[in-house]
């Protein structure tokens, strides 16, 4: 039995219902990420769609927090919304955090957010790394690791990924320079475009420095004569818009498959009264999605002359 939310008050299941936009508060909102260009995507979705699933909060003290829909919370009020439907769990802040990764374990968190919210955990919570591990099912290694990278990395550095200048990946490798080289490193990496594996050759030149003044010369050094992009791969024949719904319809129907053999194999009630909440609240924020695609797909079909 998974009982990686066994933590805080009971639950019980709480139906939908509409929340003020202005009251939701977004206390969470740094232990993800959410790129400008992911919330304008967002914004299109609820121009055309509406909002296809309810955002998941939390009650506190203080008034209701959110759990999941950060981009969709940030395109409604971008559109000037001043409701939304959500779905409340009834779980504290340790709960609520648990419940981002249970949430996004088929979408997996990168490395950062996940960093972020050990950190978060070890810091503000109190819980040690052998609990962590346990809540989240990883091992004390994997904690461990998360909460080096967390606290190693120079916050400004962060805040570059946050702001989406500096992508998770790249931030990882920067993260094993020392500190008072970070920034600096970072900043080559944006001005010059630098890919991952440009990044990974930059910190590995900078390790074999000796000193934070040899590594400081480098870093000049490729800022003013920045190394060259890698030349393209040749150009493949773009997919037409044919073949990209083809390939998505081969994918719905995999993915279909495979979730239903598994709601089929694992009855939610199994895995215990938390994790049952959280992952019944995941399906049933699919049900609606599937539905406005089921009549996407008919009308589509029947626009196109499909019989």
């Amino acid at each position: 039995m998974d009982t990686r939310l066994e933590v805080g008050p009971s639950v019980d299941e709480t139906a939908e219902r509409p929340l003020a936009v202005e009251s939701i508060g977004e206390r969470l909102a740094g232990l993800r990420l959410r790129g400008r260009e992911a919330v304008t995507s967002m914004r299109r979705s609820l121009e055309q769609h509406g909002l296809l699933s309810p955002v998941a909060v939390f009650q506190t003290d203080d008034g209701v927090e959110l759990i999941d829909g950060f981009k969709r919370l940030g395109a409604a009020r971008a559109l000037g919304w001043k409701e939304v439907r959500a779905r409340s769990l009834e779980v504290d802040a340790v709960g609520a955090k648990l419940a981002i990764a249970l949430l996004h374990e088929g979408v997996a968190l990168s490395e950062m957010e996940e960093a972020w919210l050990v950190r978060s955990l070890y810091r503000e919570d109190g819980l040690s790394q052998p609990a962590i591990g346990a809540h989240l099912g990883r091992h004390k290694s994997w904690v461990s690791r998360r909460l080096l990278l967390a606290e190693a990395l120079d916050e400004a550095v962060q805040t570059d990924v946050r702001l989406g200048l500096l992508s998770p990946r790249a931030a990882t490798e920067l993260a094993l320079l020392p500190r008072g080289n970070q920034r600096a490193a970072a900043q080559v990496v944006i001005r010059t475009g630098m890919t991952t594996r440009q990044t990974a050759t930059l910190v590995g030149e900078l390790l074999v420095r000796s000193s934070g003044a040899e590594r400081a010369l480098v870093i000049q050094d490729r800022l003013e004569h920045p190394a060259q992009r890698a030349a393209p791969h040749p150009a493949r024949r773009a997919r037409t818009a044919a073949e990209w719904i083809l390939a998505d319809v081969a994918i719905v129907r995999r993915a279909a498959g495979r979730l239903q053999g598994r709601l089929l194999g694992h009855p939610l009630d199994a895995f215990g009264p938390r994790v049952a909440e959280v992952t019944g609240h995941a399906l049933r924020d699919l049900v609606p999605v599937l539905e406005a695609l089921g009549r996407t797909i008919e009308t589509s079909a029947g626009t196109g002359g499909v019989p």
